[in-house]
C-alpha cells in the first residue's frame, strides 16, 4: 500500500513542459535528444517533434530546466527555457539558420563547381591538384565547419549521427588527397599513380548542405501549418479546485482534473464526459 502511495506521490511532483529545441537536423538528432534528457535523474519521460523542432518533458518540480538546457548544449543542441510565449523567438532562430544554410550552400557550390570539373575531365592536369586543393579547403574546414563540430560534440558522449558520417567521410577524402598532392612519390615508388579525390569531399558538404536547405525550408512550412492548427486550441480553461471554479493555463492541467466546457466553447483536452464534466485522462 505504501508503495502504491509513494508512485501516486511521485507522479504528482512531475510537471510535463515543452521547451523549442534547436540544433536538431535529423531522426538520430532527436532520438539523441530523447536519450540524453531520459537519462537525466528526475525525468520521467521526454519526446521530441522534429517538425516542430521541440521536445515535451515531463519531469520533477524540483529540477530546474537550466540543467536540462546544460546536458543538451553538451551534445550540440539547445534547449529554451524562457518563460512565456516562445514562438517569435523559436521563428527567429529559424530564419537565422535557413538563412545561414543558405549562404553556407551558396558559398560551398561557388567553390565546389570548378573543383567538380577539374576532378572530372582534367584529372591527369598536374596544377589541377593545387588548385583543388586550395577551392577544397574553405568548403569542408569553413562552410562545412558545423559538421565537424557536431561530430566531436557528438562523439564526446558515444554518440553519433548524419553529422558523424559527413564529417567522417569529407575529412579521410580531403586528407587522403592532401597526402597524395603531398608526397606523390609515396606512391610512384610504389608503382601506383597518386589519386586525389578533392571533388569527392567538395560535393558531398555542398549537396548535403542543399539537402539541410531544402530540408528546413520545408519543415517550416509544417511549422506553420501545425502551429495554425495549434492556434485553434484554446490556451485556458476552467477547472474544479478545491470546490471552486479556476481559470487555469492548459499546460497546468493533470490526470483527473474536472474541466468545465459551456455551450458553443471549444474542448481544449481529451478526456471522458461524466456528471456534465470532462475528467482528463
Amino acid at each position: 500500500m505504501s508503495e502504491a502511495i509513494a508512485i501516486e506521490q511521485g507522479k504528482r511532483n512531475l510537471i510535463k513542459k515543452s521547451f523549442p529545441v534547436t540544433g536538431m537536423t535529423c531522426a538520430s538528432c532527436a532520438s539523441s535528444v530523447e536519450s540524453i534528457l531520459q537519462h537525466i535523474e528526475g525525468v520521467a519521460k521526454a519526446n521530441v517533434n522534429l517538425a516542430t523542432n521541440s521536445v515535451a518533458v515531463e519531469f520533477d518540480k524540483t529540477l530546474p530546466p537550466t540543467n536540462l538546457q546544460k546536458a543538451l548544449q553538451g551534445i550540440g543542441y539547445d534547449l529554451l527555457i524562457q518563460e512565456g510565449d516562445q514562438t517569435e523567438v523559436q521563428e527567429e532562430i529559424q530564419e537565422k539558420k535557413f538563412l545561414e544554410i543558405k549562404n553556407r550552400t551558396i558559398g560551398s557550390a561557388i567553390l565546389t563547381i570548378p573543383v567538380f570539373i577539374i576532378g572530372m575531365f582534367f584529372m591527369d592536369w598536374l596544377p589541377g591538384k593545387w588548385i583543388s586543393l586550395i577551392l577544397t579547403l574553405p568548403v569542408v574546414f569553413w562552410f562545412g565547419r558545423s559538421f565537424f563540430i557536431h561530430a566531436v560534440k557528438q562523439a564526446r558522449h558515444s554518440r553519433a549521427s548524419m553529422d558523424t558520417l559527413v564529417a567522417l567521410s569529407t575529412g579521410i577524402a580531403f586528407l587522403f588527397s592532401l597526402f597524395n598532392t603531398l608526397f606523390p612519390e609515396f606512391w610512384h615508388n610504389k608503382g601506383i599513380h597518386p589519386h586525389v579525390y578533392y571533388e569527392a569531399a567538395a560535393v558531398i558538404i555542398t549537396f548535403i548542405s542543399l539537402g539541410k536547405l531544402l530540408e528546413e525550408k520545408a519543415k517550416s512550412k509544417t511549422s506553420t501549418a501545425i502551429k495554425k492548427l495549434m492556434g485553434l486550441q484554446p490556451n485556458t480553461v476552467r477547472a474544479i479546485r478545491d470546490g471552486k471554479e479556476v481559470e487555469i493555463n492548459i499546460s497546468e492541467v493533470h490526470k483527473g482534473d474536472l474541466i468545465i466546457v459551456r455551450p458553443g466553447e471549444k474542448i481544449a483536452v481529451d478526456g471522458r464526459v461524466t456528471a456534465g464534466l470532462i475528467v482528463c485522462r
